[in-house]
């Protein structure tokens, strides 16, 4: 997307939150709920479990063996091999904030979780990508390196600190990451709008969060949306998606616009488009439980979201 209401946790749909906002489960990626267990994240010192090392050292070999590592090839078709390794994944919500539900402070440096063996919506993108940009490094495939790839993703110019430093709204993660040179926004190319409507969302639903419960928090959060205010997202609207298919890659990344009050998204995947060349949704989603490749087109599946705008448009960059 590791998640729960925040760029995770506003990736949001079930529950509680779902029916006070009319969410479709088909996009959602989380909810505000008390953090999960801690299964994904490590206490200091603790060994990063077999079956992740595993993962990583054999997808990276997939890549670099099937050719999809070379700088001729774009990162994102590499990544998205990457994610059709992860297909049948589970998918695991809110592992991102189960150090606060273990009483850990919201005000102080972030543990970084790392998973290859469970995702939500923005750890698969997060992770895939890294996947693939691990694999230019014609060295061995570390977890460590792995983890450097997923933190300057992850966290706002690529610098971990406290909650507040997280990208918690996905257009925000676009727009840094363009900043650093890590993807490229094509929306506006694509004929994209813009959505000006101020992102309000989390601390307009601080009950849904339990790191704003902290109040220098809440005010650090609370500044950063205000940040966002002269930032609008572009996005392509949902009736005009099909006649931009053709223009939209394997790979780029997508985050399905919402007209719900303060929010952007409500989930993010990967463009994908197989064998028979239809542009289809590589994805981690709340139902089902796993990761896919949907069988409808990426235009049936935006419209099929309920209160659904359209799409955000980024394309990685090897960076």
């Amino acid at each position: 997307m590791n998640d729960m209401i925040s760029r995770r946790e506003l990736l949001a749909s079930a529950a509680s939150i779902a029916a006070a906002l009319a969410l479709p489960a088909v996009a959602g990626c989380g909810r505000p709920a008390p953090a999960g267990d801690n299964r994904a994240g490590l206490p200091p010192g603790a060994a990063v479990p077999n079956d992740d090392v595993a993962r990583l050292t054999q997808w990276t070999a997939t890549l670099r063996n099937e050719g999809l590592s070379a700088k001729t090839v774009a990162v994102g078709k590499s990544a998205t091999r990457a994610g059709e390794l992860a297909v049948g994944t589970p998918y695991e919500p809110f592992t991102l904030e189960a150090y606060l539900k273990a009483g850990g402070d919201p005000s102080a440096r972030e543990p970084l979780v790392l998973s290859l063996t469970r995702f939500d919506c923005v750890t698969l993108v997060e992770s895939s990508l890294a996947v693939a940009r691990v694999a230019d490094d014609r060295g061995a495939a570390s977890w460590e390196r792995f983890g450097r790839e997923v933190e300057r993703m992850r966290y706002r110019n690529g610098t971990r600190g406290g909650y507040s430093s997280r990208l918690h709204y996905f257009s925000e993660w676009i727009a840094d990451g363009e900043k650093r040179g890590l993807v490229r926004n094509i929306a506006r190319e694509l004929g994209g709008i813009e959505d000006r409507r101020p992102l309000r969302f989390m601390t307009e639903h601080r009950g849904s969060y339990p790191a704003l419960r902290d109040e220098t928090v809440l005010a650090e959060i609370g500044r950063m949306e205000r940040g966002l205010d002269d930032e609008p997202r572009v996005m392509i609207p949902a009736d005009g998606i099909a006649a931009v298919a053709d223009r939209i890659a394997t790979g780029d990344v997508l985050g399905f616009a919402t007209a719900i009050s303060g929010l952007d998204v409500t989930h993010s995947a990967f463009a994908y488009r197989g064998a028979d060349g239809v542009l289809k949704v590589l994805h981690a989603p709340l139902s089902g439980g796993t990761v896919e490749i949907t069988r409808t087109t990426l235009t049936e599946y935006v419209g099929a979201i309920r209160r659904a705008t359209g799409i955000l448009v980024a394309r990685p960059l090897r960076g």
